[in-house]
C-alpha cells in the first residue's frame, strides 16, 4: 500500500526539524490523532479531509481549535515561511 500523503509530508517535515526518525515519528503522530488507521496506513474521514487539505488551511484550522479562541479558520491568515496561521487583526470572538 503507498504512503498517503498526509504521512509522507509529515516525515519531510520531521526530517527537516532533524528528527532521527522521521518515519517512526510521523506514523506514530498520525495514528495518536486519528489521522491513519492504527493497524495499517489507510486514511480514517478525519485523515482523508486533512489529507485533501492545503498546508495553509491545515494551519488556520490548526490555529482556529487550538488558539483558545472561537474564531473560524477564515480569520486566520498563513505564513507559508513558518506554516503558522495568525488571527486577522481586529478579529476576536
Amino acid at each position: 500500500m503507498e504512503k498517503p500523503e498526509i504521512l509522507k509530508r509529515l516525515t519531510r517535515q520531521l526530517r527537516g526539524k532533524g528528527d532521527k526518525e522521521p518515519s517512526k515519528n510521523a506514523l506514530i503522530y498520525l495514528r495518536k490523532f486519528g489521522i491513519i488507521e492504527q493497524d495499517s496506513l489507510k486514511l480514517t474521514e478525519k485523515g482523508k479531509k486533512r489529507n485533501e487539505m492545503s498546508p495553509g488551511e491545515r494551519a488556520k484550522d490548526r490555529a482556529s481549535k487550538y488558539g483558545g479562541r472561537k474564531n473560524d479558520p477564515s480569520d486566520y491568515v498563513y505564513d507559508a515561511k513558518t506554516n503558522q496561521a495568525t488571527l486577522r487583526y481586529g478579529k476576536t470572538r
